[in-house]
């Protein structure tokens, strides 16, 4: 197996990958006799039969995706380690060249977690508070005294904002597109629970898919580019979740099973503690 990489101008990651004819063989081999242990010939007892009069009867499309099926996985992981990558995403998968008795050629898409620019956002968000409490009354409109002497915070939408403005990042288009699969899939749930399908439920809001899937790619962009700005902000500020944050999270758990549920999402429970304290310290600045 032999790999060359090359990195797209988005960030993304193509691997060329090239499979010698001598493994596919082998694996194609392998699979035969898998298949051949399992076999149900008449006059045989089962997995019995002659190999020749399995394999005679076997659909070879069949058999070769069996193959890529054990192949691909394997060649991909040697790719990754042979590089030193370290994907955050699934690969996108193309079998560019199949010919027997040649060697195959596959094309593998995946990227790393994206370089963040944060700028100014200190300055950003101190800039953003100063503009609240400069903000002018409208005549008429004047608030109660006790309202007009609180200070105004920003919103979590107006952080938010703030921080996505002031932000350099290149989101690879695979992330984007995983994202999008993702809020598709979504949507696809949502309406088959209310009785419709995603046309109708599209034509009663005035959209249409590719409406949708523009407002899904800008959706996802944004919410990608937070999360990567907060992880990135949390690692400059030395923003942590303890276990006893985690354990306490747990403990609110009602039941056994959701208590066993939580367990199991650890890790995903300590990311969204995470990205909160990471807004909590914004909100501070």
């Amino acid at each position: 197996m032999t790999s060359t990489l090359q990195h797209l101008s988005d960030g993304t990651i193509e691997f060329l990958i090239t499979v010698s004819w001598s493994s596919i063989d082998t694996s194609y081999n392998a699979v035969v006799e898998d298949m051949v242990k399992e076999a149900e010939v008449a006059g045989f007892r089962k997995g019995k039969a002659p190999r020749n009069v399995v394999e005679d009867n076997l659909d070879k499309t069949k058999v070769y995706e069996e193959v890529l099926k054990r192949v691909i996985p394997e060649a991909y992981a040697a790719a990754v380690k042979e590089h030193n990558i370290h994907p955050i995403v699934s690969p996108k998968i193309e079998l560019k060249e199949a010919t027997e008795n040649k060697d195959w050629t596959i094309r593998a898409l995946t990227c790393e977690k994206p370089a963040v620019e944060l700028g100014e956002y200190k300055t950003a968000i101190t800039d953003l508070k100063a503009s609240k409490a400069k903000k002018i009354w409208v005549p008429g409109q004047e608030p109660a005294k006790e309202e007009k002497d609180k200070p105004q915070k920003p919103t979590l939408d107006e952080l938010l904002k703030t921080i996505f403005d002031n932000v350099k990042i290149s989101i690879p288009a695979l992330l984007i597109e995983h994202e999008v699969n993702r809020l598709l899939s979504d949507l696809i749930d949502q309406t088959r629970k209310l009785g419709m399908t995603v046309e109708q439920y599209l034509s009663s809001t005035g959209r249409t898919v590719e409406t949708v899937h523009k407002e899904y790619e800008e959706q996802s962009r944004r919410t990608l580019t937070l999360e990567f700005a907060l992880e990135e902000i949390a690692n400059k500020e030395g923003i942590l979740v303890s276990d006893d944050d985690i354990d306490t999270v747990i403990k609110t758990a009602k039941t056994d099973q959701e208590k066993s549920a939580l367990e199991a999402q650890r890790y995903y429970i300590a990311s969204v503690l995470r990205r909160q304290k990471t807004i909590d310290f914004l909100a501070s600045i």
